[in-house]
């Protein structure tokens, strides 16, 4: 089962192996995917490609996810971004997302999870 559209997606996360199993996620479900595994490289590729949404960790080396959020809205201020996170304090506040952030997520999460944040995101809910 496929979500409604494919879409370009920027995956933006330090781990290898996190990076590889999210981007098979999304790649079932045909979206494309680029991958970034530092906030600098991110930003690089923003400058260079559209996407339709960003996926990024909360915790990485250099810049956290919510600073690269922002950095990423001062520039397009209408890319949606879903941050995902392990750290259980900032998914208990879900309604108080960080700046930049459209949509939170917890880590680990289903396929069904994925889907579903994805859809959220592509109805701009």
């Amino acid at each position: 089962m496929t979500t409604a559209a494919s879409s370009q997606v920027l995956l933006v996360d330090d781990d290898p192996l996190v990076c590889d199993s999210i981007r098979r996620m999304l790649e079932f479900d045909l979206h494309t995917v680029k991958v970034a595994t530092s906030a600098a490289a991110a930003l690089d590729l923003c400058e260079k490609q559209k996407f339709d949404f960003v996926i990024l960790d909360y915790l990485m080396p250099g810049m956290k996810g919510d600073r690269l959020a922002v950095a990423i809205k001062q520039h397009f201020p209408d890319l949606p971004i879903l941050m995902v996170t392990a750290d259980a304090q900032k998914v208990e506040s879900l309604e108080d997302k960080p700046a930049g952030v459209d949509f939170l997520m917890g880590k680990p999460f289903q396929l069904a999870e994925l889907r579903e944040a994805v859809s959220r995101i592509s109805r701009k809910e």
